[in-house]
């Protein structure tokens, strides 16, 4: 994340020279030139001053980029707050190892004892959501930082795919399991039993995969170029797609399944309060399924609720 650290405040910049924007960050001697060395790293809260001074709504940024709201305190951007809320119920501790950062470090950052790097930021939202790419398009132009225009790329394939064709995102997934990269050589028609389609819907979904770079073919088998966490939640139609898909196991449950319901009346204050348990609880399944330590199953989430009109 140094480096993606270097490039993003490099393109902040912009045609600007490194005195003048140090000075337009109010600097009198010249801070900017140490940043892009990577001989210092500003704090998280200074670089999206930087970004602000920039022109950057950061806020909308940040909106377009995660539902958790990015917050003003007295000096500034509330990062601590906004990090504590991004990582639900996911603790210290275990963010610390998927971060590789030390305990009493992410501590400090989440409680607001410290202020975190920059690159430890990113390191951090990386490691919470599994796109950090993702925030950093929402910024700045992505090719303006290349060390990770590939990665966004890749999600940005993946995620036209999604929309074109529903199915791949769960042919993807069946695809990462253990049980799948275990089979020496691909057999059609297995990943299409498994999700309850038709053949010819696995192998065109495979082939726009394939042309996509998503997948790619290797001798007898197919092998996912990268394990990807894709946001579509700006895809209607596939929260359409997956609640039909769910809609289907409704007269047919497996034995695992679970399927339950509640209409309710409640005070506008507890129904705030689900809405936020349900959004909580989003975000950890998330983080959950992006960090988890074995691919073995694949099965679909789907959670609504539903506000009638008072």
């Amino acid at each position: 994340m140094e480096l993606v650290s270097r490039q993003l405040l490099r393109a902040l910049r912009g045609s600007r020279s490194q005195v003048a924007f140090s000075r337009k960050l109010g600097y009198l001697g010249n801070p900017v030139a140490d940043w892009e060395a990577g001989r210092r790293c500003p704090t998280a809260r200074e670089a999206l001053r930087a970004c602000e001074l920039s022109g950057i709504d950061v806020a909308e940024a940040f909106g377009r980029f995660h539902r958790v709201a990015l917050a003003s305190d007295g000096d500034g951007f509330a990062i601590a707050r906004w990090l504590t809320e991004l990582k639900g119920s996911v603790s210290a501790t275990e963010l610390a190892t998927r971060a590789s950062r030390s305990r009493q470090q992410v501590g400090r950052w989440l409680n607001g004892k410290a202020e975190p790097r920059l690159d430890d930021f990113l390191c951090l939202v990386d490691a919470i959501t599994g796109r950090v790419c993702d925030l950093i398009a929402a910024l700045v132009p992505i090719e303006k930082v290349p060390s990770v225009e590939r990665d966004y790329q890749q999600r940005l394939a993946a995620r036209r795919l999604a929309h074109e064709e529903p199915w791949t995102e769960a042919i993807l997934r069946c695809m990462e399991t253990a049980r799948y990269r275990a089979r020496a050589e691909h057999e059609p028609g297995v990943i299409a039993h498994a999700l309850g389609i038709d053949v010819q819907t696995e192998q065109r979904c495979l082939d726009r995969l394939e042309q996509a770079g998503v997948i790619a073919r290797r001798g007898p088998r197919y092998e996912p170029a990268r394990s990807l966490t894709v946001d579509t939640r700006a895809i209607p139609q596939l929260k359409a797609h997956w609640c039909r898909v769910a809609e289907g196991r409704l007269s047919t449950p497996a034995a695992n399944d679970v399927s339950c319901y509640n209409v309710m009346c409640a005070s506008a204050e507890d129904i705030e309060r689900i809405r936020q348990l349900v959004l909580a609880t989003y975000r950890e399944i998330r983080s959950i399924v992006e960090h988890t330590k074995r691919e073995e199953a694949v099965a679909l989430f789907n959670l609504q609720l539903i506000h009638f009109a008072d």
